[in-house]
């Protein structure tokens, strides 16, 4: 009597899993959410994250931290994430870098982004865009070309970490060339503008969503952009592909949960995602930055997405030759 009363309990166990499992979208939010940066304060996913942040709160009622993990080209932060509880309340403000190049990148990584990683919705792409201190004598890609072969390896170079898309876009830039600059790392895109108002770096090609306020100001020079159109936010800058045929490097971030997050919750929060994306005051943020709204049509699609980015940047990581232990 008692197994039968043991089997008949399981069954109504087993009966009631598929009606938690639908609950579970309704009850989150029901504490704090994180949201994990992998890249230093200020930078274009910082910025992103910081949006999301503000208008979650005010909708769920619920605090909403932004937390900034940097360190190995956004490896570390996505590794927190990776290995956090499946539950909704720790997500990750991932990248091109963080997600589509670092496999590639790195020889080890104590994470694998498909089976530790869960995406729910491309937020935004946007061109990288190529800057130079302003006191160097370059108006424009060609007479960078031209002084760059004149001082062959004296030209320095900012990025926000090594294999993040800054880096590997100056890369090409370089192969397309044919030449070579001394490559100098960053944590994040604000170190980068700040090195070079500081007059310690000469060239980057790096996050437009950051970079682009500074150009307008006049305090670092906008030369080109990385994507194969120019710009609605700055239709008077070149492409950097009008100078060098077929250039191009796209940037994009996107949002992500720990693998096994349940559905309902990934699909309440790329709804959300969707909602505060449309809000005009965001829509004007994100103009104002330089970003295009990006959003995946469902998180099955931004699967499909990242794995195919992973394909393209590992094949630009291995013309590189690009390696980190």
């Amino acid at each position: 009597m008692r197994a039968i009363a043991a089997l008949i309990i399981a069954g109504i166990a087993g009966f009631g899993s598929p009606v938690h499992a639908q609950d579970q979208g309704k009850e989150w939010p029901a504490k704090q959410i994180t949201i994990v940066v992998p890249f230093g304060a200020g930078g274009s996913a910082d910025h992103l994250a910081r949006i999301l942040a503000t208008h979650m709160q005010a909708k769920f009622g619920q605090t909403v931290l932004v937390e900034n993990r940097a360190g190995a080209g956004g490896s570390i932060g996505t590794n927190v994430v990776a290995k956090a509880a499946p539950d909704g309340y720790t997500l990750l403000l991932g990248t091109v870098s963080s997600i589509a190049v670092n496999a590639a990148l790195y020889t080890k990584l104590p994470f694998d982004v498909d089976k530790d990683l869960q995406p729910i919705t491309q937020l935004v792409s946007f061109p990288n865009l190529l800057i130079v201190n302003p006191k160097l004598p370059i108006k424009n890609v060609q007479e960078l070309i031209d002084y760059v072969k004149k001082n062959e390896g004296k030209v320095n170079y900012a990025s926000s970490g090594l294999g993040t898309s800054s880096h590997l876009s100056v890369a090409m830039f370089e192969q397309a060339i044919g030449t070579t600059m001394t490559h100098v790392p960053y944590k994040s895109t604000s170190d980068v503008v700040n090195s070079m108002l500081g007059g310690n770096v000469d060239i980057a090609i790096d996050s437009m969503t950051t970079v682009w306020p500074h150009a307008k100001q006049g305090t670092v020079r906008a030369l080109g952009v990385s994507t194969p159109e120019r710009s609605p936010s700055a239709p008077d800058v070149p492409t950097i592909g009008e100078t060098i045929k077929g250039f191009e490097a796209t940037a994009w971030q996107g949002l992500f949960a720990p693998a096994g997050t349940p559905k309902p919750i990934v699909e309440k929060i790329a709804a959300e995602a969707k909602r505060i994306w449309n809000l005009p005051e965001v829509k004007a943020q994100l103009g104002n930055a330089g970003a295009d709204s990006a959003l995946s049509e469902s998180p099955d699609a931004f699967t499909a997405f990242t794995r195919a980015q992973r394909v393209k940047w590992g094949q630009v990581v291995k013309s590189a030759g690009v390696k980190i232990d």
